[in-house]
């Protein structure tokens, strides 16, 4: 018997296979004008930009304008339940798939460069959706992708066509559907939680230091002035090895950017021994030392919170500061729009990648309260992003178990 792992109590008949093009009743492209640089109205015609179909959901608000010049071509208008594919761009970029919502605004249309399918009374849209999310589909299809460089991919509507996808019958499809449509919902409540959350910490940031908020001493009193400091004058600044590394299967962490954006120290390569003990002489990873981002991404940075045992490399900055400050506060005012637009303005856009010298991030201005006051702001702040990463924890572990869940309700 041919039948998922994971199935509704009340269905028991066989899965059946068959081709995409067996489940549908029309497939077509779009059409890409010169459009405006900036998305439409909501009473305005706009063609959506591929960015419009995500793995995340369809995001009606990633288009551009239809200039004023230009009629708009009703055939190609998206509907609800349409299927979107993404047809061209990067290799990761293509294949990629999401089901207009039912409360679609009106007036958007696909580009050329994106595929849109209409399910048959027989099939539920969001169920063929999902299936063409499954890896089996995503495999099939990124086996046949074409182009000169994986930056310049595409897949036809022939190939779209010829995948080869399980299904049951509609009633199954439509729960399977709407089980999983639940467990999305979800997501965004967390997700939407999440940048709430992100959005007050901004604004709290942005009050606390331009001062239009102030904390005051446990017995009542008000903190004196802030002073204005370059950030060379409280720290010393250091960058990391200049020499890539021969890594090792297993030795002492190496940190690059990736991991400070990522926010994940977990998973890194390795050197050896040697090659970390000889580094150490020049400089030495310790906890509340704070990385930051200064080759390629600039200006992001991460509190080393926990006991160190590691390396780094040249596109990072390791900011010491001194034993007077508040190094989580130093942080956080590095997050801040104060301290970024200084970053940004002393940036080497010209250079590829950009990047930012260390000289430079030293000569960049913080405001700094007395250190009592440093360590209210700088706990208040912490005890924010907590939350956030409370949430964003609860995220990932919902999008985990869906993933479970897609692999055992699916042949």
């Amino acid at each position: 018997m041919v039948a998922p792992k994971l199935r509704f109590k009340e269905f028991d008949g066989d899965w059946s296979e068959s081709k995409l093009k067996d489940c549908i009743d029309s497939i077509d492209s779009g059409w890409s004008p010169q459009c405006e640089s900036y998305p439409a109205d909501e009473n305005e015609w706009a063609v959506l930009k591929t960015t419009s179909v995500d793995w995340d959901g369809f995001k009606a608000n990633f288009n551009k304008k239809l200039p004023s010049n230009l009629e708009a071509r009703f055939e190609i208008e998206v509907k609800p339940n349409d299927i979107l594919v993404t047809r061209a761009g990067p290799t990761e970029r293509v294949g990629v798939v999401a089901v207009v919502p039912h409360n679609v605004r009106s007036k958007l249309m696909i580009s050329d460069k994106l595929i849109r399918l209409k399910a048959d009374n027989e099939n539920n849209p969001e169920f063929l959706g999902i299936s063409l999310s499954s890896v089996k589909c995503q495999n099939q299809l990124q086996s046949k992708t074409s182009g000169l460089a994986k930056s310049q991919t595409n897949i036809s509507q022939k190939i779209l066509c010829d995948v080869s996808l399980m299904t049951p019958a509609k009633a199954e499809q439509t729960k399977i559907a709407s089980f999983l449509s639940a467990v999305d919902e979800k997501i965004s409540q967390l997700t939407q939680k999440h940048a709430l959350l992100s959005q007050y910490k901004q604004g709290m940031m942005q009050k606390l230091f331009s001062q239009q908020i102030r904390f005051k001493a446990d017995d009542g009193s008000e903190f004196g002035e802030w002073e204005e400091k370059a950030l060379k004058t409280i720290a010393r600044i250091y960058d990391g090895t200049h020499q890539t590394p021969n890594y090792v299967e297993d030795g002492v962490p190496f940190y690059s950017v990736e991991h400070v954006t990522a926010n994940n120290f977990f998973k890194t390569k390795f050197i050896a021994e040697d090659v970390f003990l000889n580094e150490l002489k020049r400089v030495q990873l310790e906890k509340n030392d704070i990385l930051l981002t200064r080759i390629g991404d600039i200006g992001t940075s991460k509190l080393i919170d926990w006991d160190v045992r590691a390396s780094f490399y040249v596109s990072l900055a390791l900011i010491k500061v001194d034993k007077n400050h508040n190094s989580s506060f130093v942080n956080q005012y590095i997050k801040s729009v104060f301290f970024q637009r200084e970053l940004h303005e002393r940036t080497i856009h010209v250079a590829f990648p950009k990047k930012i010298n260390l000289g430079e991030i030293g000569l960049c201005l913080i405001r700094l309260p007395c250190p009592e006051e440093q360590t209210k702001i700088a706990n208040f702040l912490s005890a924010i992003d907590q939350k956030i990463e409370v949430v964003a924890q609860q995220i990932e572990q919902a999008k985990t178990w869906k993933k479970g869940l897609l692999q055992q309700m699916f042949v």
